[in-house]
């Protein structure tokens, strides 16, 4: 009971009409008989003195006939600001039973400021399927009388809520009363599902641990953005976002967390990137630097042959321990690539530390990054698209310069430091010049790149040209993409992807950005019409392939890798023969790999 501010008065015109307790930010439960047919009430918290009263109305109510005996005697009051008080923990009313003492706290005439009455239950037997009977934990104190009705009925040891007071036995020196459990109010009103824990289940434990933290954290004054809190515990899930005013406190995230999302994972995370601020903040020992995931990455890199247009150089490598260890080079036909592919990311894995972050990068020529590689088959015997059993990323053999791994390096320091970053919108009817473009990537807040349109259309081709080169370290866009001709103006699907993107990576680190893009394939193929069907990421953390071993670091690849035809010059490849043009335009392949064995949405 201790500092629990969340006992509360109704009044009307002044005068007091009964009790009630805060089960929500700017949500009172008190009783129907206590709210209903009245004027304008008022809600004011006794632990707070001085605090003013907060008008308040009746926004729902059980089934109350209006007898003494009527059941769902019940209202729900929405207060007209939120009062910044953390609400009341509730738990189930089995827990109340035994020599438990449980008070409740009420406003008997004579006391404005408030009484405590102490009392017990008879037993776990509900009257009338509604009500739990309660009799005093001693021949004397304070009665149940008027003006307690609609109070919380509390559990002394641990501070929750299992009832709540709906009549006194009403006859002189009887001792005895009713509350409604929590079980019920919850019947009685839907918005408690969820906030009533089953006995003895470990939602009802973490819901108490949750409450702990956020209470220590109050007292200590952690300094915490609750939004941000929240959308990191809910990166890579499906959860609403935060409501679009925000979090008034970080009770208020707390409490969206447990009534609004039924997930148990979600409530842990949130609740252990909580408790890892509130050790951040009381460790005197300074925080470890956040730094990129331990990756152990496998790169295929696939470049153009000069023997034939049909052909294909292969070259596949796995990173581990700091060293590179190629597995596989060869030149294969179009027929054989993905059968090769298998065969060598199969061989590179025994390359991969047990329990380490598996990634699978292709490293494409320019006019090939829009191919589907998440989509070819794991394995000649399982048909699952790779991209649905491990992350998988795509990046451009065009960033091979040091300068230019130099420069993403340093954007990567930087993106490290936050938990998310912003997109910087490329829209397929005015995407703007590209010139704005280079200056957003290079400035000293680095951003991802999101494209509306797939890179090969004429209205983004320089735009992705720009943040291939300027450089950016991710670039997302959708295959499918916006395909319009004309001006889509507001029906275009490629803004709607930016809008759903945007939202996405507010809430993930971009160094965790290949592993929830792995998430959002797998609910992508599992649900129609999801926004992230055939995402595509162009993902390049050069510090993932570091080989500080090796006699010259390969840079032909943009993640350092060595890559087909290094020593080659613009517009060549190696082993002699024309290619491509040098130019730097994005069109898609006129030789792409067969078609897959399972269906692209």
């Amino acid at each position: 009971m201790t500092g629990a501010e969340w006992h509360a008065r109704v009044e009307c015109a002044g005068e007091v009409a009964g009790a009630g307790f805060l089960v929500a930010p700017g949500t009172v439960l008190t009783c129907a008989h206590v709210a209903l047919d009245r004027g304008p009430l008022t809600v004011s918290f006794p632990q707070r003195p001085g605090a003013p009263a907060v008008p308040a109305r009746v926004v729902a109510h059980g089934d109350w006939a209006g007898g003494p005996t009527d059941p769902g005697d019940l209202a729900v009051l929405e207060l007209t600001e939120d009062i910044g008080i953390a609400p009341a923990a509730l738990a189930p009313a089995a827990g109340a039973h035994g020599d438990r003492k449980l008070v409740a706290y009420g406003f008997p005439a004579g006391y404005d400021e408030g009484q405590l009455a102490e009392y017990r239950t008879t037993g776990p037997v509900y009257v009338s399927g509604e009500w739990i009977q309660l009799e005093a934990w001693s021949g004397h104190g304070q009665p149940l009388v008027a003006g307690f009705s609609g109070a919380a009925v509390v559990l002394v040891e641990t501070g929750e809520v299992v009832g709540m007071v709906t009549a006194a036995a009403g006859a002189k020196g009887v001792l005895s009363g009713r509350m409604m459990p929590t079980d019920v109010m919850r019947r009685h009103w839907s918005g408690l599902e969820g906030l009533v824990p089953a006995p003895g289940s470990s939602a009802l434990a973490a819901r108490r641990r949750l409450r702990a933290l956020v209470e220590r954290a109050i007292r200590v004054g952690l300094d915490c953005d609750p939004v941000r809190l929240y959308n990191d515990a809910t990166a890579g899930e499906i959860a609403p976002p935060p409501p679009p005013e925000g979090f008034d406190s970080l009770w208020s995230a707390a409490w969206f967390v447990q009534s609004e999302l039924d997930d148990p994972a979600i409530v842990a995370r949130f609740t252990e990137r909580l408790a890892a601020l509130l050790n951040a903040l009381l460790d005197p020992r300074p925080a470890p630097r956040r730094t990129a995931p331990a990756w152990a990455p496998i790169l295929i890199e696939l470049g153009h042959s000069g023997a034939g247009e049909d052909l294909v150089r292969v070259e596949v490598s796995a990173y581990s321990g700091g060293r590179r260890h190629p597995v596989g080079c060869d030149t294969v036909p179009h027929t054989r690539l993905r059968a090769y592919v298998q065969d060598r990311i199969d061989a590179a894995f025994r390359h991969v530390p047990p329990g380490a972050d598996e990634l699978i990068a292709f490293a494409l020529p320019r006019d090939w990054l829009d191919w589907p590689v998440d989509r070819w088959e794991s394995d000649p015997d399982d048909d699952t698209p790779l991209g649905l059993a491990v992350p998988v990323v795509v990046t451009d053999h065009a960033r091979r310069k040091a300068r230019t791994r130099h420069a993403l390096t340093r954007a990567w320091q930087r993106l490290d430091s936050g938990p998310g970053a912003r997109v910087h919108r490329v829209l397929c009817g005015c995407p703007g010049k590209p010139s704005e473009l280079r200056l957003a990537l290079t400035e000293s807040e680095p951003c991802l790149a999101g494209f509306a349109a797939a890179p090969g259309t004429d209205r983004t081709r320089e735009h992705f040209r720009t943040s291939v080169i300027a450089p950016a370290p991710v670039v997302v866009w959708s295959r499918r993409g916006c395909a319009a001709e004309s001006d889509c103006a507001d029906t275009c699907p490629g803004s709607a992807f930016l809008d759903k993107l945007d939202a996405h990576v507010a809430r993930v680190r971009p160094a965790d950005l290949p592993r929830s893009v792995l998430a959002l394939r797998r609910r992508a193929a599992a649900q129609d019409g999801h926004w992230a069907t055939d995402i595509q990421l162009l993902w390049d953390d050069p510090r993932c392939f570091t080989d500080p071993h090796e006699e010259g670091t390969h840079m032909r690849s943009p993640v350092a890798g060595r890559g087909v035809g290094a020593e080659a010059e613009p517009g060549t490849v190696a082993g002699g023969g024309a290619r491509t043009p040098p130019h730097l335009d994005v069109v898609r392949p006129q030789l792409p790999p067969p078609a897959p064995r399972f269906p692209v949405a």
